[in-house]
C-alpha cells in the first residue's frame, strides 16, 4: 500500500509540473483574466489546487493523513477544473499526431480513472489510519 501511495504522491508531482507554466500565465496575467463568470472560476480553483497539489503530494509521500484528506479536498476541485491524476495521457494524441477521437477517449478514461484513484485512497486510508 505505501507504493500505491507513492505511486499517487508522483501523479500529483506529475501534475504540479505540467501545470506550473499554466499556474505562472496565471499569475503574471491576473488582470488579463476575462468577464465571464466561468473563466474567473476556474482561476479562482485553479490557483489553491495547484498549492494544495504540493501538499498532497508531500502528505502521500510519507504516508500522512494530511495527504490523503488534502487529496478529499482536492477531489471535486480536480472535476471541475480538469486537473486529473493521469490526464498527462490526454497529450498522447498530439504527441504521436492521432485524432481528435483519441483525446475524446483519453480524457473519458481520465475522469474514470480519478474515481478509481478515489476508491483506493479510500480502501488505503481505512486500512492504515
Amino acid at each position: 500500500m505505501k507504493n500505491t501511495t507513492r505511486f499517487f504522491a508522483l501523479l500529483d508531482i506529475i501534475s504540479i509540473v505540467l501545470l506550473a507554466k499554466q499556474f505562472w500565465q496565471i499569475l503574471t496575467h491576473l488582470n488579463e483574466i476575462p468577464d465571464q463568470v466561468l473563466s474567473q472560476a476556474k482561476v479562482v480553483l485553479l490557483l489553491p489546487l495547484f498549492v494544495s497539489l504540493f501538499i498532497s503530494a508531500a502528505g502521500l509521500l510519507l504516508n500522512k493523513k494530511f495527504g490523503f484528506i488534502t487529496y478529499y479536498i482536492q477531489f471535486p476541485f480536480r472535476l471541475v477544473v480538469w486537473v486529473f491524476s493521469i490526464g498527462f495521457i490526454t497529450y498522447l494524441p498530439e504527441a504521436l499526431n492521432l485524432g481528435e477521437r483519441w483525446f475524446d477517449i483519453l480524457f473519458r478514461i481520465c475522469f474514470i480513472a480519478e474515481f478509481f484513484r478515489l476508491y483506493f485512497t479510500i480502501k488505503i486510508h481505512r486500512s492504515s489510519f
